[in-house]
């Protein structure tokens, strides 16, 4: 299973990660081996290069000639609808699991597996999103638009490392989406560095944001999740994932929603 992915193997792996994270029907064009979905957090901050940049374009566009609240809105749905909600439907089953279990690991897992969305789900969905909305909204529009390149693939960069310091907590076979995710070696790991610091340096750059804060304080948020899911799941699952991918995301646009930015090129 810890094979590493060379030749067409790696590109088996990076075609599943965009089948697998988004919903464009690459699936016509080519279908990858099942075994290479295990590899697919591998290229995850790639496939936030699409995401990411396809929204800040929209948002852009449309802030040209739309009420600036107009276009994040119509922006934040573009990125649902290539996303599939794939990451929020992972944060809302992670709110209802955590907010309705307790400490109970078994009945926490049940309750994240339910296809229902309970009260806490609900709440963590429109919290998120009125955040979300209010802390773009904060931003000029190009600036906006790059934080939405450089967050996405620097979040689910650190959101990966949950793959590469837990365990998988249910077994394989329980698995909702089917999937358990491989443990990375150091060449996936430097590759996968590389695809989430790569915009983030980039955008650092352009605005002179302060990078310790930008930086630090997600990564704060990482680690607190990271001890929550070791404390009361001793693992991960997917729809873990997905809520440490968005709420280390969400934190980023925050800290840039503090500071008045705009490009220094």
């Amino acid at each position: 299973m810890q094979k590493e992915l060379t030749g067409q193997r790696w590109y088996d792996a990076l075609w599943a990660s965009f089948m697998f994270f988004t919903r464009l029907p690459l699936w016509r064009v080519y279908q990858p081996p099942r075994a290479s979905f295990r590899a697919v957090v591998e290229w995850w901050p790639l496939v936030g290069w699409l995401t990411g940049g396809l929204t800040g374009a929209v948002l852009y566009v449309g802030s040209l000639s739309l009420p600036w609240v107009v276009a994040v809105g119509l922006a934040i749905v573009v990125r649902l609808l290539l996303t599939g909600a794939l990451h929020e439907d992972g944060l809302a089953d992670f709110f209802d699991g955590f907010g309705g279990g307790g400490t109970d690991r078994d009945r926490i897992l049940a309750i994240m597996k339910d296809s229902r969305t309970g009260t806490y789900g609900v709440l963590a969905l429109v919290i998120y999103h009125l955040l979300l909305l209010a802390a773009l909204c904060s931003m000029r529009p190009e600036v906006a638009a790059l934080a939405l390149l450089a967050a996405g693939p620097f979040a689910r960069m650190t959101a990966a490392q949950t793959v590469m310091m837990l365990p998988y907590a249910r077994h394989e076979n329980e698995a909702k989406a089917g999937v358990v995710y491989r443990r990375m070696d150091t060449r996936a790991g430097i590759v996968l560095a590389v695809q989430g610091l790569l915009p983030m340096a980039a955008f650092l750059w352009m605005t002179h944001a302060r990078w310790e804060l930008v930086v630090f304080i997600p990564c704060v948020v990482m680690y607190f999740l990271y001890r929550l899911l070791l404390s009361r799941l001793r693992g991960y699952t997917g729809d873990c994932c997905g809520a440490v991918c968005l709420l280390v995301e969400l934190s980023v646009y925050v800290v840039l929603s503090a500071q008045n930015l705009s490009l220094q090129l």
